[in-house]
């Protein structure tokens, strides 16, 4: 077999969404002829774990880790002690919310001293490891996937110094992502990171984006070519056939759902607000009514439904492991994906909408109307993306969905989606493989 190094800092049992997409690529590539060697931290910074997941890593994948040091301990003591509450330090983004004395200056060290990111400390000490581990144990291209941004940095430094082709894979944009602008970065630490970020694009021998959006600003700062291979889902947590109830019926619960980090800069207020008005005059959709939650959490979020009177009507969760995330999707009446409040979220596509595809339940995005995740619903068939404050379209998809719901026929009719499954995804990523060594041995790049 052919070996690829994949440097990243998610790997199980570290849970959430940043893990899914290279355990995925793993599970398939021994399939393609390909072995997985996987380098990770050995003590990372976990939000989440998921112990499930360790059973989605093929037999025979080579994982090898060192330690990490990085100063997220520091930072959530500091929080802590200032009175902040655990879920204020671990489920708040950074993002454009009001923040305290101390989350300003915490802001401030993490945005100017610790470049790119707080694991920017891991850089160094891993590209001594892994030259003097290629020496004996040689791989035929190198990939990393950020963010962390340190991992392509770490990428970039061993590829020039070993010669190897490398692959940098962004799950998420550099500097055009969503929260660099609240980062609260002087002057010189932004050009530094849009020096670096050219730097990585040129440097890499190709570059793949997870979203056409992305891809397109990336392809335009770099000669070097920009593929597109997006997130997706796997067959086998799909099986055949779909949950009964989630077509309704008198009786029947009627389940908007969410899966995920739930943040307050996406808190879709609009959506409670219409709710419960339509539980108000309708007292069958009120006793049908259940918004269950699963995942992470913002305090805003939950009080936000609370005082739109759904707070009856509401099941939060909390974190599950992802194969009981995927059920709760497949048994859902609607599945709902509000994006943030960003003008950078256009060119996002969260991972999490292609297992929404999957699910075979209507899905109503809120954020902005043409951006990437409305072309993929738009292209599959399978739901409608309104703004945020589009009370009217809300209100009548919502009434739309319950009238099918009611007659025992909420299905949807989805186009194709089969281009969106982690193993013919994991073709396309060989396909980039072979055409990168390729290039790389005729002398092209």
């Amino acid at each position: 077999m052919k070996r690829v190094l994949i440097i990243t800092y998610y790997w199980p049992p570290t849970g959430g969404s940043g893990v899914q997409r290279w355990v995925k690529f793993a599970k398939y590539l021994p399939s393609e002829g390909w072995q997985p060697v996987i380098y990770t931290p050995e003590n990372p910074e976990q939000l989440a774990v998921d112990h499930s997941l360790e059973a989605e890593i093929a037999e025979g994948t080579e994982v090898i880790k060192t330690r990490i040091t990085e100063p997220y301990d520091l930072y959530k003591k500091f929080l802590r002690r200032s009175g902040h509450s655990k879920e204020a330090v671990e489920v708040n983004p950074v993002n454009a919310q009001n923040k305290s004395f101390a989350q300003k200056v915490a802001m401030w060290v993490r945005g100017n001293l610790f470049r790119p990111d707080p694991r920017c400390l891991w850089i160094n000490p891993s590209v001594r490891y892994l030259k003097k581990y290629l020496k004996d144990h040689p791989v035929d291209i190198i990939v990393s996937t950020g963010p962390p941004q340190s991992m392509h940095l770490i990428g970039r430094k061993l590829a020039l110094q070993t010669g190897l082709p490398w692959i940098a894979d962004f799950r998420d944009p550099w500097t055009k992502i969503f929260y660099f602008k609240h980062l609260s970065m002087t002057k010189a630490t932004e050009r530094w990171h849009e020096k670096m970020e050219k730097k990585v694009l040129n440097d890499a021998t190709a570059v793949v984006a997870v979203s056409p959006l992305v891809q397109q600003e990336f392809q335009a700062m770099t000669r070097t070519p920009v593929e597109l291979i997006t997130n997706g889902y796997d067959e086998c947590d799909f099986p055949e056939g779909r949950d009964k109830d989630a077509a309704g019926g008198e009786g029947r619960n009627f389940t908007i759902t969410h899966t995920g980090l739930f943040a307050a800069d996406g808190n879709p207020t609009v959506l409670w607000d219409v709710l419960s008005e339509k539980c108000r005059k309708d007292d069958t959709f009120r006793k049908a009514l259940r918004i269950k939650l699963i995942g992470k959490t913002d305090t805003q979020v939950l009080e936000s439904i609370e005082e739109a009177g759904l707070k009856d009507n509401l099941e939060d969760l909390g974190y599950q492991k992802h194969s009981v995330a995927v059920q709760e999707q497949r048994k859902a009446s609607l599945l709902i994906l509000p994006l943030r409040k960003e003008p950078e979220y256009k060119a996002v596509l969260p991972g999490k909408l292609f297992e929404y595809l999957a699910s075979c339940r209507p899905v109503m995005g809120i954020g902005q109307p043409d951006g990437a995740m409305f072309m993929i619903l738009d292209r599959t068939n399978t739901g409608a993306v309104y703004d945020w404050e589009d009370r009217i379209s809300m209100k009548n998809y919502i009434d739309d969905c319950w009238k099918a719901h009611m007659s025992g026929n909420l299905i949807i009719r989805d186009g194709d989606i089969s281009v969106f499954t982690r193993r013919n995804l994991t073709h396309q990523m060989v396909e980039l493989f072979n055409k990168v060594i390729e290039s790389a041995s005729s002398g092209n790049i």
